[in-house]
């Protein structure tokens, strides 16, 4: 005959099984067997769409490191919006008519000769960030590196003309403008100036790889750098092409 501590035991045990019955069919992973993957499509980024698309039919103009002021270019280009040696530090004047193949005749630039000016500066003077630009620059706080350091120079922009492709790095600032973040980032269209509402400068190289002249349409967009193609942009150091 069982003792009453023998049948206490019995029945918290059945119990305890009873529990564990009813408990297995509501859980969703009962034997810990991950769940099927899902495929999620994200929403894209608007921001992100805008500054990574075409801007199309801007008015170009040529301009160059050293480029003396003049009627249409008002300020000397011996520095720029974000070097204030900027001649000194590219290695010379990029003379715009005696060259070698993309490269200045007189010398090999310390710097890319591929390189373009658009219509914002991300620094105002006294060194801190435009209170914008955290909000439009879409990289900003991925290459944030503190005040008084521009995120925008050096970044990577596709120039569109004649069905050829060119890639260059943003060096300085204009046409004319220092704060259209609505058409450098977003979808307005350059502001009314003396160079037929010009949206982007482009230097010689760029100029000639392309084969355009000042007041050509052409089309532009950012590029990240992993996107940038082989070519001269990529290796103006080893050569003159």
């Amino acid at each position: 005959m069982a003792s009453p501590l023998s049948e206490r035991l019995e029945r918290v045990h059945e119990a305890l099984l009873e529990d564990r019955r009813a408990a297995l069919p509501s859980l969703s992973d009962p034997f810990g067997v991950p769940p099927v993957a899902r495929v999620v499509v994200e929403t894209p980024n608007s921001k992100f769409q805008e500054y990574a698309s075409w801007r199309r039919f801007i008015v170009s103009t040529v301009f160059w490191v050293g480029e003396k002021p003049t009627e249409n270019n008002p300020t000397p280009n011996v520095m720029s919006a974000w070097d204030q040696n900027w001649q000194d530090n590219f290695g010379g004047y990029d003379d715009p008519d005696k060259r070698n193949g993309y490269l200045p005749a007189a010398f090999v630039p310390r710097f890319n000769p591929f390189y373009i000016a658009l219509p914002y500066n991300d620094v105002m003077k006294g060194g801190v960030h435009r209170p914008e630009a955290s909000e439009v620059i879409p990289w900003f706080w991925e290459a944030y590196r503190g005040d008084g350091i521009s995120v925008c120079k050096g970044r990577w922009v596709a120039v569109q003309f004649g069905g050829k492709v060119c890639y260059a790095q943003w060096e300085d600032v204009g046409p004319f403008e220092v704060d259209h973040w609505q058409y450098v980032f977003g979808k307005e269209r350059p502001r009314p100036n003396r160079n037929q509402d010009a949206g982007i400068d482009l230097s010689p190289a760029v100029r000639d790889y392309l084969g355009l002249k000042s007041g050509d349409f052409v089309e532009w967009r950012f590029a990240n750098e992993y996107e940038v193609e082989p070519g001269p942009w990529k290796n103006w150091g080893k050569g003159a092409k």
